[in-house]
Parts: C-alpha cells; structure tokens; sequence
C-alpha cells in the first residue's frame, strides 16, 4: 500500500495528467490495472480452456508446479514461464478461470499451482490466496487506494514510453501543409524551454487561434523518408521529435501607418511560446498539432489473418542492428489491419551457401529461421512501430515479419 500526503497526490496527479498517453505502453499505470478490458475473443479462448485445460504438449519445458507471483512480474513473463507462446496469455488466463475473473488481477503475493490430469494441464491459485486484497487507510492522506492497484501489467512501461511520445509519421501532403517557425525573439539562432518563438501555416491552412482553447504543438525537424523494402515506395515521413509549443496567439494581418501616411497591410505571423525541448529548436522546424490523449491496452495476441511484412528501420537510426527492447518501423499500419498489442515472427535471412559435396557445385539458400518476437504498440496508416519482446540475434532492416505460429 503507497501512502500519499497531500502534496504527493497533487504531484502524482499532474503525472497521471502528463502520463495518460503512454499509459499502459505495453501497460497502464498501476492503478488503472483493474480497469483492462478483456475482448470477446480474448474470453471465448479462455472459456473453452477452462473446461479441461491446456495440452500438456503446449507447456513450457520448465514450467514450474508451484510459482509465487513477485512484484515486478508481468502477465507477458508469467505466461512465458507456463507456455510455449507466450502470446497465448488467455489461454493461461482459461486455465484460472474458475480463479481470475479478469487475467489483468494477478496479484504479488499470489501463489499459482499447475495440475497435470489425463494430458491436460490447469492451473488454480491456492485457496487462501484467492480473496480480493483489502483496503487499508492510512492517515494523513487526501484518498486511498486497495492493494489491487498493485495488479500486475502486462509488460513493462518504461520500455517504449518515449516512442509513444516522440516518433511522428506523416504523409507528403502532411508535411508540406504542417506551419513552420520563421523567426526568434532577438534573431536567435537556438531557441529553447521558455522562449518565444513565431510561425506560419501554409496558404490553404493558415495558422489560426481559432478553437476557444489552448492548442499545443508538437516540433520536429528531418522528416525521414520511411521506404518498403520489397517497392521502394515511401510509406511516410518519421519525423525527429525536439519539442512541444503552445499556440499563443494566431497569424494575420495589421495595418501599418507609414510616414507619409499612407497605410500598408502587413503579414503577422502567430506566436508561440516553448514549454519542452529535447534539444535545440531551429528556425524551419515544423509543427504538428498534438494528438488527442488516449488510454491504450495492450494485449499480445497472434493476428487473427495472415500477416507478411518487413521491418522498415530501427528507431532513431543511430544503429544497424536492432536488439531486445528495441524499437523498429514495419512496413504494415492500419491500411492493413494492424492494431497494436499483434504479436510478429522475425525471421532471420537464410545464407546462401555454396554445396560443394557432389560433382557439381551448386548455390543454395539456407531456409529462413525464426530470430525473435515483436509486439505491435504504435500504429499508422501504412506504418507502425513495434517493440522486440525476444531476440536470438540481431534485427536488421529487411528482416521478414509473419504470423508467430508459422
């Protein structure tokens, strides 16, 4: 149980403000735990497992008879622990469904058991452990909370919750029509947190104070072209976040006496003020209107069709090769069905090989192989990024992307 005075939950609140957009990356915040929703299908799978259980076939080698839930688990980690694919989470979720009511109220403290009857396994949680864990007050405090706020994410948080907020694609028409700053305070070349900066939209899209509320904006620099591998098509433009601006006042016109008394109508840009930099900004970076904040679960699943795509880039581009707890782009957004929480196989190029046992030499390629697993977390129309769960060796563009069972 957290204790939380009065100025701590002040602060905790203005986080939760801040964090809601990347709340469960791969998880929500702790204590909207309770609160995942479970899909259709998602139930359907665990209510057909629950009757008898899993094939023993589909346990993990190593799976543990009895296994007392830490704090730190994650859902995605326990059901690595009990099954073979660990996407099949629901499926571990049936196997405590006369248990967990909801897979997302898995408790540390817990203690799980797996049965094994007739080439089926279960698993239950013992019997004094199935309670719902109390409330508990503490004083002095503005609120409480139950010890169920402790249930267990899904996967770690802190892994992508700077690529929920920085990475930015965009199609051609969006980055041509997106406002630009012009110009600094005092002909600054650098401008940063707290200074005033200005900016303009496009003639079909001027920049405009216009919506009765406050407008935030995020800046970028470098769009980046993101290219399939198989067509060389661009898919869109990643865009190098450095910044969030508020719009202070719009662009427009003013009326200028001159000397002679003549009157000039004259372009005034709008004005902005930064309120966060990840570095420098520059005159020429581009705004894009912050996206609506959105609480996203995830929920590693298998797709439900066919799936073949290819990874795009790595993150950043500061490296080749991608590792475990990387970020890549794939050619595959929502045009083509995507949703975050799918679940991909890597597949590692097969060599070609030259065989040089017979009479005749001749060049083969070696099969492709499984290298990993990703997660799907962020998705756009033809684009979207995915997390590497697991990693035998390293990922590189091109890389071949299919369904986790074949």
């Amino acid at each position: 149980m957290t204790t939380h005075l009065m100025a701590t939950s002040t602060i905790a609140l203005g986080k939760l403000a801040t964090l809601t957009a990347i709340a469960s990356a791969l998880v929500a915040a702790p204590a909207w735990a309770q609160h995942y929703p479970v899909t259709t299908a998602q139930k359907q799978t665990a209510n057909v497992v629950a009757q008898s259980g899993v094939p023993l076939s589909e346990l993990a080698a190593n799976a543990p008879e009895r296994y007392t839930v830490k704090s730190g688990d994650t859902l995605w980690a326990i059901s690595r622990l009990y099954l073979k694919s660990p996407w099949r989470w629901p499926e571990l979720w049936g196997m405590n469904l006369n248990d967990i009511k909801n897979p997302h109220r898995i408790y540390p403290g817990q203690v799980l058991v797996l049965e094994r009857m007739n080439g089926m396994a279960s698993l239950r949680l013992e019997a004094e452990q199935n309670a719902e864990p109390p409330t508990v007050r503490v004083s002095p405090r503005t609120r409480y909370e139950t010890l169920s706020d402790s249930a267990l994410p899904t996967l770690r948080s802190h892994i992508i919750e700077a690529f929920l907020a920085e990475p930015i694609v965009v199609d051609d028409a969006g980055l041509k029509a997106a406002p630009r700053i012009v110009s600094a305070l005092e002909s600054r070349v650098l401008i940063t947190r707290g200074d005033r900066a200005y900016a303009r939209g496009s003639d079909d899209a001027p920049l405009l104070d216009d919506q009765g509320k406050d407008q935030f904006f995020r800046v970028f620099r470098n769009a980046t072209p993101l290219k399939d591998p198989d067509t060389g098509e661009v898919l869109g433009y990643e865009a190098q976040y450095v910044g969030k601006a508020l719009l202070v006042r719009g662009e427009g016109t003013a009326d200028t006496v001159n000397r002679d008394g003549s009157h000039t109508e004259e372009f005034v840009p709008a004005t902005i003020d930064i309120i966060s930099a990840k570095e420098e900004i520059r005159v020429g970076d581009r705004l894009i209107p912050e996206p609506a904040r959105q609480m996203q679960t995830y929920t590693p699943r298998a797709p439900e069709g066919k799936v073949e795509g290819r990874i795009v880039s790595v993150y950043g581009n500061a490296v080749l090769n991608a590792g475990q707890n990387q970020v890549v782009a794939i050619n595959r957004g929502t045009a083509d069905g995507m949703e975050p929480g799918v679940v991909l196989a890597i597949l590692k190029d097969g060599a070609r090989k030259v065989d040089r046992t017979g009479d005749t030499p001749i060049t083969m390629k070696l099969p492709d192989e499984r290298n990993g697993l990703m997660m799907v977390f962020r998705t756009f129309e033809r684009v979207s990024y995915a997390l590497i769960l697991e990693i035998t060796d390293g990922v590189q563009v091109g890389d071949r992307l299919v369904n986790p069972r074949q």
